[in-house]
């Protein structure tokens, strides 16, 4: 995986936005995405909420995508095969960047048709915890007119990214606005943040 580890580090760095379309493995892919139709079936995504701990709402408005964490105990095979994957990222990126990553959060997501995000940092204005932002996309076949874009806003213009299955991309949470345009298709995700934090 190192070749990987360095393509997105290296494209982080020249670009402020690094982008694999070929991160993750087409079975890994696949098994994450049946996971999501899974979940769903058993009633268990919820919807997205906006904010932190008590001041958690949902504001549909800005944020319509449902959501399900992950987490090692639930022994699902690809679920354990992502983190793992995720792991040995942090531990490449803190080895050759000194990033001092500890943590990190990831959860599924799913933008069922006619929901979007709008434009947004990763980071809570109280809370420096969250350093880079990685999104894994699962989705097969996908074309600009199913909507669901990620749109990314540098300074040197917007960047438009297709959330096509096995595709990777990795930015810092506190530089990079960003939003997701309404999809007119079913579009699933994983999305989630690497850590740097006093209490991990």
């Amino acid at each position: 995986m190192q070749e990987k580890f360095d393509f997105l580090i290296d494209d982080y760095i020249l670009n402020k936005v690094g982008i694999d379309k070929n991160f993750l493995s087409a079975t890994l892919t696949k098994g994450l995405s049946q996971n999501i139709v899974q979940l769903l079936a058993n009633g268990q995504m919820s919807a997205a909420r906006i904010g932190q701990n008590d001041e958690q709402h949902k504001a549909t408005k800005i944020r319509s995508d449902m959501i399900y964490w992950m987490d090692k105990s639930h022994e699902n095979v690809f679920e354990q095969e992502f983190l793992a994957l995720m792991e040995d990222l942090i531990l490449y990126l803190n080895r050759t960047c000194y990033a001092g990553i500890n943590a990190y959060e990831f959860h599924y997501a799913l933008y069922e048709e006619g929901a979007a995000y709008g434009r947004h940092k990763d980071r809570f204005r109280n809370d420096s915890d969250r350093q880079y932002s990685v999104v894994n996309y699962l989705n097969a076949d996908w074309v600009e007119e199913d909507g669901g874009l990620l749109l990314l806003y540098k300074d040197e213009g917007t960047q438009m990214v297709l959330p096509m299955a096995q595709t990777t991309v990795f930015f810092k949470c506190d530089e990079m606005e960003h939003e997701v345009t309404m999809s007119k298709r079913s579009r699933m995700s994983i999305t989630g943040w690497l850590k740097r934090s006093i209490t991990a």
